[in-house]
């Protein structure tokens, strides 16, 4: 991934037997649990805890038929927010 500029440069690395092998070149990646773009706008790590929190609701809302306010409260709480609030630390 190359930070800070859009000149296109190419690595290799060079095994025992003298081959030469390019290194992949990437726009984003994971790291300590948060993704990182070339451009380091924090939109992937957004949309990504926002995709799990939505996951999660699902999961709540098709195992939980009825729930009343209280509960939901608890149940988003302990299981939903923290995620969504992941989100914003990062």
């Amino acid at each position: 991934m190359h930070i800070g500029h859009d000149t296109c440069t190419e690595c290799h690395i060079t095994d025992d037997d003298s081959n030469s092998n390019a290194i992949e070149q990437i726009t984003e990646e994971k790291d300590v649990g948060v993704y990182i773009t070339a451009d380091l706008k924090p939109s992937t790590q957004c949309v990504r805890a926002a995709v799990k929190a939505r996951s999660v609701m699902g999961m709540v809302r098709r195992n939980f038929r009825r729930l009343d306010k209280e509960d939901f409260l608890l149940i988003y709480k302990t299981y939903i927010r923290p995620r969504m609030e992941y989100c914003v630390q990062v």
